[in-house]
């Protein structure tokens, strides 16, 4: 003992924090916690040349306390005893140096066990390599407990990961309100300008009100850009989100990769759902894109949405999203029936003009008269959702009921209504770093590896599984085999264009038209009016059919979309 004495004594540390790391790593060994008390300063310096450690037991709870009738809350458990250990140290103004001045080493209270001893206070810590991953966890909205599982099990045990679950509650907490202590708006649009220095391709655009309040956002990094170069042909948004504590509509801007799987082009949030801030977010998307010619786009039906377009996109085909109204099928019709022969006109691909009469039965014998009904507002916008108004239009199947029900939700699985508009963002960045690293991981296994293919496999099917990705194969094959139950009708040459009639065997009743345009000897453009190819991107059995018994060269996809390729 005397020589554990002495040579604390003897010490000397190179600064103030050096000497209280030194009495914490003792405290630890021996049992208690330790607090920061006195402390004395050289004013004219403005240094300190005393500082005083004592145990956390220190002390007593002041009288006052003790005798309060105001008391609002249950007292906390009485901790302090009085104990007198304690470690003071003092500077040397020479040389900088810290001494140990005082030393006493006597408690008048249990000490704890070594391996209870690392849930006192003082040695409670988070270390920066922690909240790293803790803030990282949180993003991903993982509870405290788990959070702290995962520490348990990253070092192996309680003792060794150094902080409790009600620390990681404490420090989560510091994070919110010092992430949003500068103001949410101008942290997000610092985090923009950071985002640029680091990324010149990356764009973002703002509007404020007169007063200086966020009015409109909208951004896209240089990779979201690329792929709006590539695949941003169709491009489906949703205004309907609120995924924020001030309830501003979130809108993402998405769409179908080579893989069919998502990727995101942009994000755009606005402040007041009216024409003229669409109209803003939809000409900065198409500035932020190049001005790239959209073929389609799907959105979710807000009627100052469907107005921005007709005015920024005037050429681009609009189309509502079967998801929003399926929903809306269920909150505003009751009757069973009335829904089955409503949900008819979504899909039925009869003329335009048999179509038409059977709307108008459908109204009057729902006795639709009001034109603010919602059936009588779904029948002005038919032109926007009815299958006959929309066949030979590309949408890449995102109308479909579960694609839009994926598109919709996808980017809002971490997400919720009371995050702030930075949270929003690190959410939205994580999610798209996640949707990033998924793609590259499909990219690699389409490069190092072909869809698999029966040994008797037709060569076209096989070729097809060398040229496509495996999810557009998959939709491929189908009409490859599809192809095997076609025959010819007719062949009809003309100068440049030679047009095959086609059917499937049977369904004899039911032809089609292959059109295939030959420019300098070679085949130009080939298409049929089956329509598949455009509305869909991948190629019909009747054009497979028309190549393999033709003995055309087999197609060359980049006539057809360039979204379906193998990278």
């Amino acid at each position: 003992m005397v020589d554990e004495y002495l040579d604390i004594v003897e010490r000397t540390f190179g600064s103030e924090n050096d000497g209280f790391e030194f009495y914490n790593s003792y405290a630890l060994e021996k049992g208690f916690s330790v607090r920061k008390s006195y402390v004395e300063w050289d004013e004219a310096n403005e240094e300190i040349i005393l500082r005083k450690f004592v145990c956390s037991r220190e002390g007593s709870r002041e009288e006052k306390h003790m005798k309060r009738e105001d008391r609002k809350r249950r007292p906390r458990n009485l901790t302090r005893v009085g104990c007198r250990a304690k470690s003071v140290i003092a500077r040397v103004k020479e040389t900088g140096h810290w001494f140990v001045k005082d030393f006493i080493d006597e408690h008048t209270h249990p000490l704890a066990p070594r391996d209870l001893a690392c849930l006192l206070r003082s040695h409670r810590r988070i270390s920066d390599e922690q909240k790293a991953d803790i803030v990282e966890m949180e993003i991903s909205r993982l509870r405290k407990h788990k959070i702290m599982d995962i520490l348990v099990m990253q070092y192996g045990g309680y003792d060794e990961v150094g902080c409790t679950t009600r620390d990681i509650y404490n420090f989560c907490h510091l994070y919110k309100q010092e992430t949003v202590a500068a103001g949410d708006a101008q942290m997000v649009i610092c985090h923009m300008m950071e985002r640029q220095e680091r990324d010149p391709n990356f764009f973002f655009k703002y509007l404020v009100h007169g007063e200086g309040h966020l009015k409109g956002l909208f951004w896209a990094d240089s990779q979201s850009r690329l792929d709006h170069e590539v695949f941003g042909d169709v491009v489906v948004f949703d205004s309907t989100y609120r995924t924020n504590k001030y309830n501003l509509p979130f809108v993402p801007f998405v769409g179908l990769n080579h893989h069919r799987s998502i990727v995101v082009f942009g994000c755009g949030i606005i402040s007041h759902e009216t024409s003229e801030s669409y109209e803003w977010m939809l000409r900065t998307f198409s500035a932020a894109m190049a001005q790239k010619h959209l073929i389609s786009v799907i959105t979710d039906g807000d009627l100052a949405m469907q107005r921005a377009i007709r005015v920024v996109w005037p050429d681009t085909i609009h189309r509502l999203c079967v998801w929003h109204i399926q929903q809306n099928i269920v909150r505003h019709l009751g009757d069973a029936l009335v829904k089955v022969e409503f949900r008819s006109f979504i899909y039925d691909r009869s003329p335009i003009e048999e179509h038409e009469k059977k709307w108008l039965d459908f109204l009057e014998r729902t006795k639709v008269t009001s034109q603010e009904s919602w059936l009588h507002q779904m029948y002005q916008m038919r032109k926007l959702w009815c299958a006959p108004y929309l066949v030979g239009h590309c949408f890449l199947g995102l109308s479909s009921n579960q694609r839009s029900e994926s598109l919709n939700s996808v980017l809002h699985t971490h997400l919720d209504g009371s995050m702030t508009l930075f949270k929003m963002l690190e959410h939205y960045e994580r999610c798209l770093s996640t949707r990033c690293l998924n793609e590259s991981i499909l990219d690699i296994v389409a490069l190092q590896s072909v869809p698999f293919t029966e040994v008797d496999a037709s060569s076209l099917e096989k070729h097809a599984a060398q040229v496509f990705t495996r999810a557009m194969f998959a939709l491929v094959r189908w009409s490859t085999n599809a192809a095997s139950n076609c025959t010819m009708f007719e062949i009809l040459d003309a100068d440049n264009l030679s047009t095959y009639v086609v059917a499937k065997k049977d369904r004899r009743e039911k032809k089609f038209q292959v059109h295939c345009e030959v420019k300098e000897g070679s085949l130009d453009r080939i298409y049929c009016f089956c329509h598949k190819l455009e509305c869909l991107g991948t190629p019909c059995s009747h054009i497979l059919y028309v190549k393999t018994n033709k003995r055309l060269l087999f197609v060359k996809f980049s006539l057809l979309q360039n979204q379906i390729f193998a990278p």
